[in-house]
């Protein structure tokens, strides 16, 4: 072998032990419990509880679908005024537009494609007409699209300003007939 390969063999060495220690860790993930037991003791362990522990959770598992990884500032906008933007298939640039703003500031929201004669009728019944996009923030709504609005209605609600780190964006409309991630966020 060359010297300059010699130097590097040690190098390689460490790069390849270090990625299949990465890998292998990948697969770990122990399931945590949380419970009180007879005591009136908080328990946290990667054992089941007991047969007569109280409140017992499931640790770690739905902390994505429930909102549980979301900032808390975020949780709590998201528990007082949840965000529904209304959209339809022929909306294009608008909708495009209200979607890629909410995803932005990192907003979870649901979209409610309008579909039906029954989605169309609730839209009306929440905001007086229908028209798209509508976004309602809490009880109040904005119907079209314009980013001043939106941003004012989100700043009232206590949202953020910018999408947290690592924060990922809701998908965009839904097949027909199917229901997207984005119409299952809350």
């Amino acid at each position: 072998m060359r010297p300059a390969l010699q130097s590097l063999l040690p190098l390689r060495l460490a790069a390849g032990l270090a990625l299949s220690l990465c890998l292998a860790s990948l697969g770990v993930q122990a399931q945590t419990y949380r419970w009180v037991d007879s005591s009136g003791r908080t328990m946290i362990s990667d054992t089941p509880p007991p047969g007569k522990a109280k409140s017992v959770a499931q640790v770690g598992d739905s902390s994505s679908e429930s909102g549980e990884n979301l900032p808390f500032a975020v949780r709590k906008a998201r528990e007082s005024f949840p965000v529904t933007l209304f959209t339809s298939a022929d909306c294009q640039q608008e909708c495009r537009q209200a979607r890629d703003l909410l995803n932005g500031r990192g907003v979870p929201f649901a979209e409610k494609t309008l579909q039906k004669a029954e989605d169309a009728i609730e839209l009306k019944a929440l905001v007086g007409d229908v028209f798209v996009p509508t976004l309602k923030v809490g009880k109040q709504g904005f119907r079209g699209f314009e980013t001043g609005a939106y941003n004012n209605l989100l700043d009232l609600a206590g949202y953020p300003k910018t999408a947290p780190y690592g924060s990922k964006p809701s998908s965009g409309l839904a097949p027909a007939g199917k229901d997207s991630p984005a119409t299952n966020a809350q």
